[in-house]
Formats: structure tokens, C-alpha cells, sequence
């Protein structure tokens, strides 16, 4: 049997599993598997693509900005009496420190930077030098910028080399990625979990005839996969479908949007408080590559980022109290160029953003070294220059907020992680 298994109803693909026989003979003879200390969890969130770091973390206190951008730049936040209710305002950047600010669509992330629970990190992204989206993604993912021979993805590392838990039970949810295959980022030989939905993973595999059909999976595979493993596997096909998914009511007011990202963001959010293990959640969405046309306060690039705010801060409502032990990270494989193109948009760049969200995190404050936007101070006369390598942020949350101890198996090669203080 393959390491992912597919399990179909008709031409919809029902859930892609991440397992190795290693792995069962392990939970097979009563071995557990680790979970992060007391119920932490990690969400990340790929924005595939390359988003525009300068147009989402707005430099508005850099003249230089607005020379390189004289159409699609997001104007300063206005300043003085009666600003903020001001019609200019709502197409002006929102201030954050007086230097850097949201891009207007960013809006619903304001009450969390507010709350202190969220921190930019701008100039931040991979060292290696290259513009396409197949290649950055798959080192951001892999953790081996420019290593193209890398099997496995930096988050897989982590679960297969994090210590036990004697309090935990083995579950086949302790990694989900809400996405049709298996990303490269869980990629590996510790188990994941990829699915569509939960609606199709616990509803249609709930059906009687689709029960039965995942119960004969196990139970009639090879000798490595013993019939422990798929019974422990329809349990939480069971569990899942108790926690009946399409009834599924969010909290404190949380109102996810419509979209694919929205929808997935919401089961993930339902994952975690149906307390079945989980420990790294993945979500991916795309739309970020703007040559043409992106707009500025407003157009392609401000409808993207409206949904990708509005899904998260949903998302954030939603746990409530649960954020504490709750980290989500935002990246993106690249950021783009500074100046805009003769198009209206901005090509493949260098250096990028991210955001980190949680109840532990020290926000209020946006991270990382600036580099600055005057021509002698761009990347290859370009781009934004790169002064936090994206393995420094990683690492810091799988120490600080997972307990990881094993660096070096992670992230091979990188020997001397700079230290943010992103947690508390």
C-alpha cells in the first residue's frame, strides 16, 4: 500500500492519509504518539503566490515608498481632527507605529493588533535567490532554502522528532492539512491527515456503505497494517462525526466568510475544540501572484487580502479563551518587487511579511530588522533586502510554543537562529 491513501466516493476524493508502516507498528504495540505539551497548537497558513509584503505591511513613513509606487501605493493614514472618520480614511493606511500600517483591507486584524495579539514581521523570507513560485515554496516548506534533494517538509521533521507525552493517546489527527493532497510542508514519515472538508471525511465516510468500505481498508492490508491501526482509525471517523460538522455553530460571534479559505479556517477551528488531538494545522489559499492590475486600497490584491482578514479574525473569535494556547503563522514564498510594473502590478520579488497571532504572542509591534526602499538599499536594485531568514521565526515557534528540541534535525544547516522574542 502506498504511503497515502485515497478513499473515494465517486470522483470526490474523501480524505489523503500520510502513513508509514513504521508508524502503525508503533501505535500497534501500544506506543504513543507525541503530542505537544498541554494542547498547544500551530496553525499555519500558506499564502501561495508571492503576496505584496509592502502593500500588506504598509512602509507609509518611507518617502521612497511612494516614488516606486505612484499608483498602487496605500496612502499614509490621514492625520488630524475628524481623520478617522473621514471618507480618505477608509482607502488610507491603518497606522500601527507611526511608520509601518495595514493595508485598508486588513481592517478586521486591527482589533487584534489592538488586543496585543498580533506581530508582523516584515523583511522576512528565504535566503535563496530565486523568483520562481515552485522552487521558493518548496524551501519554505522543506525548511532547506536552495536544498532541492530534501524528501520532507519542516513541520514532518518536527513531528518525527518531538518527544513523547505519556498523557497522550494516539490519534490520527495530530496533523491536518485542510487541502486535497498532502502538502509538501507534512510531507514525511511522521502520519498526517489531508482532507477536503470535514463534511466529506466524517459525513460521507459515516455512511454506512463507506464505513464498512474504510473498516476493509485496514483490515485487509499487509502485514504492517494491523487492524489496531484502521479500528483506532474508525473511532475517529466516529468522533469526528459526533461533533457533526454540518451543524457546526461558531462562537462569540464569529462569522467566517463563504469562501474555500473561510470555510477551511472554521473546520479547523471545529478540530480544536472537538479535542481530538490535533496539534499542526495547515491551510493554503491562492491568488497572490499580481503582475496585472493589483490595485491599490482597492482591486485584486485589497479583495484578496478583505477575505484572508475577515477569515482570520473569524477564526480568532471563534477560539476565544482557546487562542491562548493557540499560534497561527501566516507566509508567502516570496515578496515582490518594489517598484510597480508598466502593468499596473509588481513581479516576483525577495523579501516578504508575515503575521503571528496567538494569546501567547507579544504583538503591538512590528518585528524584524527595516532595510529601507532607497535604490542603494534594495536587493539586486529591486527588491526589498531580506534581514530575517524565515528558519529564524520557525524555529522560534516550534521552541517556544511546541516545545521543539531538536533544531538541527528541522532545520539542517542552520546552525545560529536569530531570536525574535515573538512569544512571551
Amino acid at each position: 500500500m502506498q504511503r497515502r491513501v485515497f478513499v473515494r466516493s465517486g470522483a470526490l476524493a474523501l480524505v489523503t492519509m500520510g502513513l508509514s508502516p513504521s508508524f502503525l507498528r508503533r501505535t500497534a504495540m501500544g506506543m504513543e504518539l507525541p503530542l505537544a505539551a498541554k494542547g498547544k497548537v500551530l496553525i499555519c497558513l500558506f499564502q501561495r503566490g508571492a503576496a505584496d509584503a509592502l502593500n500588506v505591511v504598509v512602509p507609509h513613513g518611507e518617502r521612497a515608498y511612494y516614488n516606486l509606487r505612484p499608483n498602487i501605493a496605500i496612502p499614509a493614514p490621514l492625520r488630524g481632527t475628524g481623520a478617522a472618520g473621514s471618507t480618505g480614511a477608509a482607502a488610507a493606511a491603518i497606522d500601527l507605529d507611526g511608520f509601518f500600517g495595514l493595508h485598508p483591507s486588513l481592517a478586521p486584524l486591527k482589533p487584534i493588533w489592538d488586543a496585543g495579539m498580533l506581530a508582523p514581521i516584515h523583511a522576512v523570507g528565504s535566503p535563496s535567490t530565486t523568483r520562481s513560485h515552485f522552487d521558493a515554496q518548496d524551501y519554505m516548506e522543506s525548511g532547506t532554502p536552495d536544498a532541492k534533494g530534501t524528501s520532507d517538509g519542516w513541520l514532518n521533521r518536527y513531528l518525527a522528532t518531538s518527544g513523547t507525552c505519556e498523557q497522550c493517546a494516539p490519534t490520527p489527527f495530530r496533523a491536518v492539512a485542510m487541502t486535497p493532497q498532502t502538502p509538501r510542508i507534512l510531507e514525511g514519515t511522521a502520519p498526517a491527515v489531508a482532507m477536503n472538508s470535514l463534511e466529506e471525511f466524517a459525513v460521507r465516510s459515516g455512511g454506512g456503505d463507506q464505513t464498512a468500505r474504510l473498516e476493509a481498508l485496514y483490515r485487509t492490508g499487509s502485514a504492517d497494517l494491523i487492524h489496531g491501526t484502521g479500528q483506532e482509525m474508525f473511532e475517529a471517523v466516529k468522533m469526528l462525526r459526533t461533533a457533526n460538522p454540518t451543524q457546526y455553530q461558531p462562537q462569540n460571534g464569529a462569522e467566517y466568510p463563504k469562501s474555500q479559505f473561510g470555510q477551511r479556517l472554521k473546520q479547523i477551528a471545529q478540530l480544536i475544540k472537538s479535542k481530538v488531538g490535533l496539534e499542526i494545522a495547515f491551510a493554503d489559499v491562492g491568488g497572490w501572484d499580481t503582475h496585472v492590475n493589483q490595485g491599490g486600497a482597492t482591486g485584486q490584491l485589497a479583495q484578496r487580502l478583505d477575505d484572508f482578514a475577515k477569515s482570520i479574525a473569524a477564526l480568532t473569535s471563534d477560539l476565544g479563551d482557546g487562542l491562548e494556547n493557540v499560534v497561527i503563522l501566516t507566509m508567502s514564498e516570496f515578496g515582490r518587487m518594489a517598484r510597480q510594473n508598466g502593468n499596473g502590478g509588481t513581479d516576483h520579488g525577495h523579501a516578504g511579511a508575515m503575521f503571528v497571532i496567538g494569546g501567547s504572542v507579544k504583538g503591538k509591534k512590528v518585528y524584524g530588522k527595516w532595510p529601507g526602499l532607497s535604490p542603494e538599499q534594495l536587493y539586486e536594485g529591486r527588491d526589498l533586502a531580506l534581514t530575517t531568514d524565515f528558519r529564524s521565526v520557525f524555529s522560534e515557534i516550534a521552541t517556544k510554543h511546541l516545545g521543539a528540541t531538536n533544531l538541527s534535525a528541522m532545520f539542517p544547516g542552520f546552525n545560529s537562529p536569530a531570536r525574535l522574542g515573538l512569544l512571551g
